[in-house]
């Protein structure tokens, strides 16, 4: 089997973390669909392969951005877009030359996006703004989401599809147990957050992301969330999401039920990583 060689940058965003290939139309543009699934799985196990939520394949664009994205869960699965990965995407970016900077315009498989890189630096890196265009916030339903505990549930588009259930507290919340029963409800999978508003204006959220599980952070999860709850009349324009790696942020401006999102938040670089990996090898002779 031929082996494929990739330049991967490992990046995270509060710690949810993706494997960037932005050289891949010099060592492996043109992989199979299942070649690519194949290529996720091993890379992100956190065992066996180099380990990451996620793996970005960046492409030639194709309707005016300065590149296109394809986003692979952990499982393989293609994603439409992530908040995370996009920020992280957009700092490799403009930290490695590719683009001019600070701005970049990445299409990703939910629509065009624009991305920049903030002035200024933290301890968890720099500072990326990103337009995740607009979202759908579905009409409230009820949930009991374990016994006797009731949760408003939305569903909301943000280019990706988000179950967001809005409760009183994240007390005595097990989402590693219901998450993937939710996540599997529709077909396709989605991402599900459960948040609660943290007194302040600001909501607290933990998050079981489709093909992949439990997460430190989702930023297109934050956004869903943020916009439920503005819906909910429980939040305002501006809204901190206090993820369990650290806190986004997310302004939303027009309808309820279609505000335009931007989504703010730290991201940094970890390593660089020169893989190479067989692919097309069967199961159990690897």
């Amino acid at each position: 089997m031929p082996v494929t060689k990739l330049s991967c940058l490992k990046y995270h965003a509060l710690g949810n973390d993706f494997l960037i290939a932005l050289d891949l139309h010099a060592g492996g543009d043109g992989l199979r669909e299942s070649d690519a699934s194949d290529m996720a799985r091993r890379l992100c196990d956190r065992h066996r392969g180099v380990g990451a939520d996620g793996v970005i394949l960046v492409h030639p664009p194709q309707a005016g951005g300065d590149v296109a994205m394809e986003l692979r869960n952990a499982d393989g699965g293609r994603a439409e877009t992530s908040g995370n990965g996009l920020r992280c995407l957009v700092l490799a970016l403009v930290e490695s030359g590719t683009v001019a900077g600070p701005r970049a315009t990445v299409e990703t498989d939910g629509g065009v996006v624009e991305g920049s890189v903030l002035p200024g630096r933290s301890q968890d890196g720099a500072e990326v703004r990103v337009s995740m265009g607009r979202a759908r916030v579905g009409p409230p339903d009820q949930k009991e989401l374990m016994a006797g505990a009731y949760f408003e549930e939305r569903r909301v588009s943000t280019g990706n599809p988000h179950l967001v259930l809005i409760g009183r507290s994240l007390e005595g919340v097990d989402l590693a147990a219901v998450g993937p029963s939710l996540s599997r409800s529709i077909p396709g999978g989605q991402n599900v957050e459960v948040v609660a508003p943290d007194g302040s204006g600001g909501l607290d959220l933990v998050v079981f992301e489709r093909g992949v599980g439990i997460t430190e952070a989702c930023g297109s999860g934050s956004c869903a969330a943020a916009a439920a709850a503005r819906a909910a009349g429980l939040s305002g324009d501006r809204v901190p999401v206090r993820n369990p790696g650290g806190v986004l942020v997310v302004d939303l401006a027009g309808a309820l039920e279609s505000p335009a999102i931007a989504l703010t938040g730290p991201a940094c670089r970890i390593a660089r990583v020169e893989v190479e990996i067989e692919l097309g090898v069967p199961e159990g002779v690897r």
